[in-house]
């Protein structure tokens, strides 16, 4: 009976201890806002004032401080959330181009909320970081990212006109976002995943492109090899014509005087044509 009383009395110490710090807590008169902060403070449930990085006095136990993060956050796209070091982590965004081939789009989002609008915030989005986050930054991005990847078609997407994609998409973010509270620092795409068969049927067709590009080329190369024979031809026609422009009688002769061995030559025609045999050992 004693040890129950004692464990009894253990745990109403215990409680009491926990409703003290929680009391303490409370009336605390004192509250600091950290840089790269902005707070709502409330006063039983309505907002008095919005308070910026400094120290600042509250009303014990009637007033609450609702602390937002300013600065620079990054949602993030990925096959593997649990491996990104992005603040909050989602996976990829399914969707059809234009002409119905499926894709999965990896992107990043990198915002922050702005100090001068948490407020409006508070009372028309959430309390919570995580709430604008779910409420307008995932929604916001993943509707958006969907629907714009339909006005393209899968060629222009796979063969690398992403950046018009993404200028597309943020534009339209950005203007989203400033109308709830929020700034646009940075999107990108990281990757769009196509189905192996649109990459086969890509593939394929660049492999027949490149045949056809090395047919082309060997057929020029054919012609250049013609052409070049041609050329050659033409070039010696023209030099044996211009050789027997400028033979003269006195030039023949004289070759075939530089040709000659020094011996007479056995059979001779004179002007008429009359052969002349010379007789052997006749000088």
């Amino acid at each position: 009976m004693i040890k129950l009383i004692q464990n009894f009395l253990k745990g109403l110490l215990v409680v009491f201890a926990v409703l003290i710090v929680i009391f303490a807590f409370n009336i605390f008169p004192f509250f600091t806002v950290s840089p790269g902060e902005a707070a709502v403070v409330t006063r039983l449930g309505k907002v008095v004032k919005v308070a910026y990085p400094g120290f600042y006095f509250k009303v014990p136990v009637i007033d609450n401080i609702h602390v937002y993060s300013t600065r620079l956050l990054t949602y993030e796209t990925s096959d593997y959330p649990d491996e990104s070091k992005a603040n909050y982590r989602d996976y990829p965004v399914d969707t059809t181009t234009q002409d119905g081939q499926p894709i999965r789009i990896k992107y990043t989002v990198r915002f922050r909320i702005d100090p001068k609008k948490v407020q409006w915030i508070y009372e028309n989005v959430g309390k919570t970081e995580a709430e604008v986050v779910e409420k307008i930054v995932k929604t916001d991005s993943r509707v958006n990212v969907r629907v714009i990847a339909r006005s393209y078609t899968a060629q222009q997407l796979y063969t690398g006109d992403v950046r018009q994609f993404e200028e597309a998409v943020a534009k339209v973010l950005r203007e989203s976002f400033s109308q709830k509270g929020l700034e646009l620092d940075f999107l990108g795409v990281r990757g769009i995943d196509f189905s192996e068969d649109y990459i086969n049927a890509v593939e394929s067709k660049q492999i027949e492109k490149e045949k056809v590009i090395a047919e082309k080329y060997k057929a020029e190369q054919e012609e250049y090899r013609k052409q070049q024979k041609i050329t050659r031809a033409q070039a010696e026609a023209e030099a044996q014509r211009l050789l027997q422009q400028t033979l003269t009688e006195l030039i023949l002769k004289k070759m075939w005087i530089e040709k000659w061995d020094g011996k007479l030559p056995q059979v001779v025609t004179d002007q008429n044509s009359v052969i002349w045999v010379k007789p052997d050992g006749g000088n």
